[in-house]
């Protein structure tokens, strides 16, 4: 069962979003840096592409299951996990089943 995954997962630290209002007045998204939460996680590796070529970039791309409460999480949010950073890099999609098996998937790549 997914949940008791997720229960007994890897530590993550989940950056949210929060709206921030730049110098020519526009509101926009940005990662809040200065509180992180504390998460259990599932990671699937999805896809990656490796570096063959001096001047290329590695490419890991990985599916982060957690669990429902996960409070404004966007694209431009930031996950660190495994002792390195990511990005998310499609929007969280929320998946609504019992209360065990409720949860959240994230795909998220390396950054460089």
């Amino acid at each position: 069962m997914s949940s008791y995954q997720r229960r007994r997962g890897i530590p993550a630290k989940v950056y949210k979003t929060v709206e921030h209002v730049d110098g020519r007045g526009n509101k926009v998204l940005v990662v809040d840096l200065d509180s992180p939460m504390d998460v259990r996680c599932a990671l699937i590796p999805q896809r990656s592409s490796k570096a063959e070529v001096p001047g290329q970039q590695q490419i890991n791309i990985t599916r982060m299951i957690v669990d429902s409460h996960l409070p404004d999480v966007t694209l431009w949010s930031r996950v660190e996990v495994l002792g390195q950073q990511w990005d998310i890099v499609t929007p969280p999609a929320y998946h609504h089943g019992t209360r065990q098996t409720r949860h959240w998937s994230i795909d998220i790549r390396e950054r460089p």
